[in-house]
């Protein structure tokens, strides 16, 4: 296979960029350390669906288009096309932040989602296994959780998120947008094939660990149509809920989008573009809270209509995705060396 050539879009940030004479050199594997303060992100949109998000790594080997998070690593001096995908940054203290955290007395036991930015199960996460020490951290303080991952590493933990959601809460769910493998390998080429993730779904659901179906995002023009093709599969592999949203293409990623449409699927990017400001009232993105995951006008109603149609046939009632969190489950084990108070 060919490897992957560097290509970023300009950086806002930076006063220069430079344009290379030939052909691109090869985008190799690096991998940085970050040294965070802290671990626990806090998320003040209200169209999002939850508060707290741990991030273990920056940067994504799925190399998915369409990625929002891009243009975060453009913040380092980087670029959002291949940079992203191949300037991996770990958090090596995430852990030991997690708990941290979970000790201070401001800390509830709200829900934690894994990850609000990049897969917390690309492949680096094989190696230095910081979701799943973040995990056992969740479980010990029995802190409820939810996962957003297109991984298959995610099967080596089903035993701890199996014991997860019978002691607090845990659900993983399984980003998968496209039923045509061939327009995946387009859009996400670092993905696993989408058959592998299904079998992924069956295998977590047998395990006891809840899942659902991402069907996210939605490409207006390109994978609309994949809709019940998704959902009824996702049901037949044990799925108890689904969630959509549009596209999104903030700052550079429009770019990147485009550039990759381009290369690998020319003969429809016009219409996906034409299909994409449809949805967005003539733009391509639309950044305010509130419209960032859904669009307007009548293709979308339509693709709105489909989605109610398939989730209500299916017994999926979406308000329950939104039920409120086991807040009570939440509890702090003795911190380790701690003299143990003893009852009189």
């Amino acid at each position: 296979m060919e490897p992957t050539r560097a290509w970023n879009p300009p950086n806002p940030y930076l006063t220069e960029h430079h344009e290379l004479l030939g052909e691109p050199p090869a985008a190799e594997l690096e991998i940085y350390e970050d040294r965070s303060k802290t671990i626990l992100s806090k998320n003040d949109s209200p169209d999002v669906g939850f508060r707290w998000s741990v991030n273990p790594y920056r940067g994504c080997f799925n190399a998915c288009a369409y990625c929002y998070a891009r243009p975060t690593h453009e913040y380092f001096g980087w670029g959002a096309g291949t940079d992203f995908e191949r300037k991996i940054v770990i958090k090596p203290n995430a852990p030991q932040l997690l708990e941290e955290a979970f000790r201070r007395p401001s800390w509830q036991g709200e829900r934690v989602v894994f990850s609000g930015v990049t897969d917390c199960y690309q492949p680096i996460e094989a190696v230095y296994q910081l979701t799943r020490k973040c995990l056992e951290i969740c479980r010990d303080f029995r802190n409820p959780v939810a996962i957003i991952t297109k991984s298959l590493l995610v099967r080596r933990d089903a035993e701890l998120l199996a014991q997860l959601a019978r002691e607090a809460s845990a659900c993983v769910n399984m980003s998968i947008a496209f039923r045509d493998e061939t327009v995946a390998r387009a859009i996400e080429p670092g993905t696993p094939t989408i058959r592998k993730r299904f079998e992924t779904m069956r295998i977590l659901a047998d395990a006891g660990v809840p899942v659902a179906i991402g069907v996210a995002p939605i490409i207006p023009g390109l994978n609309d149509q994949d809709i019940p093709w998704l959902l009824q599969e996702a049901k037949r592999c044990g799925a108890t809920g689904a969630f959509h949203t549009l596209l999104r293409l903030p700052g550079s990623v429009k770019e990147v989008f485009f550039h990759r449409l381009e290369e690998r699927l020319p003969l429809r990017a016009r219409k996906i573009e034409h299909r994409i400001r449809g949805v967005r009232n003539g733009r391509l993105s639309d950044s305010r809270f509130g419209s960032r995951h859904y669009g307007e006008g009548v293709y979308w109603e339509a693709i709105e209509q489909s989605w109610a149609l398939w989730t209500r046939r299916l017994g999926w009632d979406r308000e329950a995705e939104d039920a409120p969190e086991r807040l009570s489950t939440f509890r702090r084990p003795p911190a380790p060396g701690a003299q143990l108070e003893l009852a009189w």
